[in-house]
């Protein structure tokens, strides 16, 4: 589903400008923009415009796409009539003739929205307080908004899909089929943007949307600054988004979307289990009504299984009453999503609530802190019975995001390799419980896309 990095002898330098996008902006943006380029958010915001380039590369390992390509550049240049970057070396496959492809110039400005201008806003507007939940949320809010990604004018239909980015072919032909199936139904898209279970349902629906004559529909792509390199955006998405780290990535899906649909992955996919599960299990939450369903093809039955037992295994029974799970049957995933959505309406209306961002909803603060996967951090999550299972819930998710940054995170690649693995730690039952699940993501290669190569990061500690 993509090619490998290409040989260091296809690079291609030249200029662009914004079709639309910051096309119009004060000399005070454009400084700010050219400030905050030469500030520490430069590499964050080179890494990101490489990835939007290195589209369709079967690549994800963040470190080897940066070295691959270590004598990239991308600079902002400051015109009178506004803005143009100014690219060195980039990856070839972003070009058609010498020309950037439309699409991957509107993720490039995209990158620079949300790195360095919105980024900018909110590290100096004492607006903005983020050491709140309130004030987190606002700034996700103010994050969408001014990405343009947020309707007001439209009835729920944005379903938020979720799977891994290394899959099978039977698993990618099953999330373009249900995809299709949605884009029948006038739904539209939302996932991480990436390879695999993010890029099939956007196909499977914008080909439905043809077929309907559906001219404006949406492939929202959410992604941030750790993990994009990893997952470059599939050339599908007509919207990119790029929030400032995973937690509010994740907060952001919520709240945006209308119902969740979760195919087959690895631990970055379980990471959105249980992130969305705890919110559900948290006390303030009772009234949310949000749509899950699990689906997989025929062939990975028992994939959804593991996941139903593991899930009773650690949040218990009230936990797996919170989702369905459909295997094969695209069309009843469809049908079964279409049908919530006058539900979720109907919540929506009765608490006078916006259609486009689920203010209701609550995210606890534990849930918004972003987890550093440190050594430290790791060894210190607890996972054990003696605690309810909404702080399992969250123990259990940022233990996966750990294991997210040891496989493919520049900073999290780096760690194991200063300290080695991580060692995760807790009661049997539970040390019992992950092993097995991470043991089966290793042996049916969805840790990372090159599975023949894969090393784990972690090791598994059972407390005495």
């Amino acid at each position: 589903m993509g090619s490998s990095l290409p040989s260091g002898t296809e690079r291609v330098s030249t200029s662009v400008t914004p079709d639309s996008s910051l096309e119009i902006l004060s000399r005070r943006e454009i400084e700010q923009l050219y400030d905050a380029s030469q500030a520490e958010l430069y590499q964050i915001y080179r890494q990101c415009s490489l990835a939007v380039l290195n589209c369709g590369s079967s690549e994800d390992d963040t470190n080897k796409v940066l070295e691959a390509y270590a004598s990239f550049d991308v600079r902002i240049i400051q015109r009178e009539r506004g803005i143009k970057l100014e690219i060195s070396n980039a990856p070839a496959q972003a070009f058609v003739d010498g020309v950037m492809i439309k699409g991957i110039k509107e993720h490039l400005f995209a990158v620079l929205r949300d790195i360095i201008f919105v980024q900018n806003q909110l590290r100096f507007n004492p607006y903005y307080d983020l050491s709140t939940s309130s004030g987190t949320t606002d700034a996700i809010f103010n994050i969408l908004r001014n990405a343009k990604v947020l309707i007001a004018e439209k009835d729920p239909n944005l379903v938020v899909v979720w799977g891994g980015h290394s899959i099978s072919r039977e698993e990618y032909d099953h999330t373009k089929a249900v995809g299709y199936e949605l884009g029948l139904r006038g739904l539209d898209v939302c996932t991480g943007c990436g390879p695999g279970a993010m890029k099939g349902p956007m196909k499977g629906a914008a080909v439905a949307h043809r077929k309907q004559r559906i001219g404006n529909g949406r492939y929202l792509g959410i992604s941030e600054p750790g993990i994009i390199a990893a997952e470059s955006p599939n050339p599908v998405v007509n919207d990119l988004v790029i929030m400032p780290d995973i937690e509010k990535r994740l907060e952001a899906f919520v709240r945006v979307g209308h119902g969740i649909l979760v195919f087959p992955g690895g631990v970055g996919t379980a990471e959105e289990i249980f992130y969305l599960l705890g919110l559900m299990l948290h006390e303030d939450n009772q009234q949310q009504r949000i749509p899950i369903i699990f689906s997989a093809p025929e062939t990975s039955a028992d994939y959804f299984e593991s996941i139903d037992r593991f899930i009773g295994l650690t949040l218990g029974a009230d936990a797996q009453t919170m989702y369905d799970i459909i295997i094969g049957e695209p069309d009843a995933v469809a049908v079964r999503m279409l049908e919530s959505m006058d539900t979720v309406r109907n919540i929506r209306c009765d608490a006078r609530d916006a259609f486009y961002f689920n203010w209701s909803l609550v995210v606890p603060r534990e849930m918004q802190l972003p987890f550093y996967p440190s050594h430290e951090n790791m060894q210190a999550l607890r996972l054990n019975t003696q605690q309810s299972a909404f702080e399992t819930a969250v123990n259990l998710r940022a233990m996966f995001s750990g294991l997210v940054a040891g496989n493919v995170k520049a900073e999290g690649i780096a760690e194991i390799a200063r300290h080695g693995n991580f060692q995760i730690t807790g009661e049997q039952s539970f040390m019992q419980a992950i092993d097995g699940l991470l043991q089966s993501f290793v042996e049916q290669g969805r840790m990372k896309i090159n599975a023949s190569d894969y090393r784990a990061c972690y090791d598994i500690v059972s407390e005495a």
